[in-house]
């Protein structure tokens, strides 16, 4: 069984190595498609691969993707961007994945993929098939086909220096004076208007993908990033209608009930922000539903926040509980700390 790591690449020279020398454990063939590199990136490449193939960029990640499975010769598709690295402990386990592809034979192989504080499932290995699709102008996907299998190999993307500016914006608004865009186009658009604070554009975009028929994972996030906007704006009853409403499209998420409880701690009603927070921290992990959620929203945020607010509504007994349960948590977050002094004094 052959494996073909697949990558698309432009100006990673500093980065590039770092990434194929973690990934080499589980590729048998290196396919390198560079859309327009000015440094040395191809350079470091050759170190690896005589697979180098160059492509002329269209504001289009999918169109560059399928282009370099195209060329791939293995029975599974791999593919890495060329900020992310596979860590020493996580390439350890490269022969139980081969062992796992040989037996089971998926379509789909999801990961974990940690980059900063969220941890989210994503395909990584692909079954060599015409399914095996690239879809979005950018933030691109393959839309999930055949018989899906879970692997807890984890792939961690580490930051560049690099400012991409308004690139995905500016992609993103081109295409939509071409074409109509899809319900997860519209998703990760109204995301981007709303990191460059282009609030109304950004709720008439989200707004428009929620009257559409997009994945439920998306829904849910839209409405968080809808409550955003309108927090942004001043009209913190809107944004909690906002996260009210994720409630239509699945499970309450610990991050949707971690913002609900921070807006009534605002308010000062501080017994209903105890219901929240507390909810919370008893929510499930929806991680393995491709939710991006932190964690953190789980655990030691609502833990903390819970003992102030025990404190604030004069129950020291139940405070020092939730800061025993955040002390577990992170014992060495600086809230924790300070805390434990306090309580200690």
């Amino acid at each position: 069984m052959k494996i073909s790591l697949c990558m698309i690449v432009k100006d990673e020279e500093s980065v590039l190595a770092r990434c194929l020398s973690a990934a080499a454990a589980f590729a048998d063939e290196i396919v390198l498609v560079d859309t327009g590199s000015s440094d040395g990136t191809k350079e470091v490449a050759r170190r690896f691969t005589d697979n180098i193939y160059d492509f002329a960029w269209t504001d289009d990640f999918s169109e560059a993707r399928n282009f370099s499975f195209s060329k791939a010769t293995g029975d599974y598709l791999f593919w890495l961007d060329a900020d992310d690295v596979i860590e020493p402990q996580e390439q350890k386990k490269a022969s139980a994945l081969r062992a796992m592809l040989e037996s089971d034979r998926p379509d789909v192989v999801m990961c974990n993929y940690r980059t900063g504080g969220l941890v989210y499932a994503r395909e990584r290995f692909l079954k060599n098939v015409p399914e095996a699709k690239w879809r979005g102008h950018v933030h691109e996907c393959i839309v999930r086909f055949g018989k899906a299998a879970h692997c807890d190999l984890t792939v961690t993307h580490l930051p560049t220096e690099r400012d991409r500016g308004r690139r995905n914006l500016d992609i993103y608004l081109k295409w939509a004076e071409k074409e109509r865009l899809e319900s997860r186009d519209l998703f990760y658009f109204g995301r981007e208007l709303y990191y460059h604070k282009l609030y109304p554009q950004a709720v008439a975009t989200l707004e428009e993908m929620l009257a559409g028929d997009g994945w439920y994972v998306n829904k849910i996030e839209a409405c968080k990033v809808l409550a955003a906007c309108r927090r942004e704006t001043g009209d913190n009853n809107a944004a909690l209608e906002s996260l009210f409403r994720s409630f239509l499209y699945g499970e309450p998420r610990a991050s949707v009930l971690y913002e609900i409880g921070c807006l009534f701690k605002e308010q000062k009603n501080y017994p209903v922000a105890v219901y929240w927070f507390e909810a919370a921290l008893a929510c499930r992990d929806h991680t393995a539903e491709g939710d991006f959620e932190l964690p953190a929203c789980r655990g030691i945020l609502p833990a903390l926040e819970l003992v102030v607010l025990y404190h604030l509504l004069g129950d020291r007994e139940k405070a020092f509980e939730y800061h025993k349960k955040s002390e577990a948590l992170a014992p060495d977050h600086p809230s924790v700390v300070f805390n434990r002094a306090y309580f200690g004094s």
